[in-house]
């Protein structure tokens, strides 16, 4: 499967040949391919831009991740504790059990950078507790979900003109750079859905 850049980290669950897994996935500055065994089954949890772990920082997550040990088909550890473990229908109540035992956190200035607020803060300050949330810059960030939104309008049949003009790229070359770099496709494999699977679901609802 193409693995399409992203900027959010994420908890995974996954079954193969008998054995639980979990792990935490870290955000992807750019494509790649990631493997999907027919035998395994997956559950995943993407976080809002902004939150984080305390126990790990997400600069240390940023294009990899990490494997949770000790884990059964019930249980997980983080964070120092056991957590059940989530199946589709009770992610949500996992996030807010996370939430609550401060073990995810927010960083409320950053919410505000992304809702096109100004901080009461330096520049310098804003930056590195952008950084530290997110792992990423404030350009990485817009470059990265830009594409991700070309690619979703590009998937769903909109023409590559109207998608330039729409997200402000400076031309259909730039679009396709940006294509290349981050979601692995042109704009004709995206618009006639070919290349293979990809890592890009429009109905794939976020945290808060």
């Amino acid at each position: 499967m193409t693995s399409v850049a992203g900027v959010r980290w994420g908890l995974v669950f996954w079954e193969q040949d008998g054995r639980a897994h979990a792990g935490i996935t870290g955000p992807e500055t750019r494509t790649g391919t990631a493997p999907v065994p027919e035998s395994a089954t997956f559950t995943g949890i993407e976080f809002a831009i902004g939150t984080s772990l305390r126990a790990v920082p997400t600069s240390t997550l940023v294009d990899g991740g990490v494997e949770l040990p000790d884990t059964t088909r019930r249980t997980f550890r983080l964070d120092g504790a056991r957590w059940e473990t989530p199946g589709p229908d009770d992610a949500e109540a996992l996030v807010e059990r996370l939430v609550r035992a401060g073990i995810v956190i927010r960083d409320p200035l950053v919410t505000d950078v992304l809702l096109g607020h100004r901080p009461d803060a330096s520049g310098r300050t804003v930056e590195r507790r952008f950084r530290a949330a997110t792992g990423l810059t404030r350009g990485a960030v817009r470059q990265i979900e830009r594409a991700r939104t070309a690619a979703e309008l590009l998937a769903a049949g909109n023409p590559a003109a109207h998608v330039v003009a729409k997200l402000d790229y400076f031309d259909e070359p730039h679009l396709a750079r940006a294509l290349r770099s981050y979601a692995g496709r042109t704009t004709r494999q995206l618009r006639e859905g070919a290349g293979g699977a990809i890592a890009l679901d429009l109905d794939q609802p976020l945290t808060s």
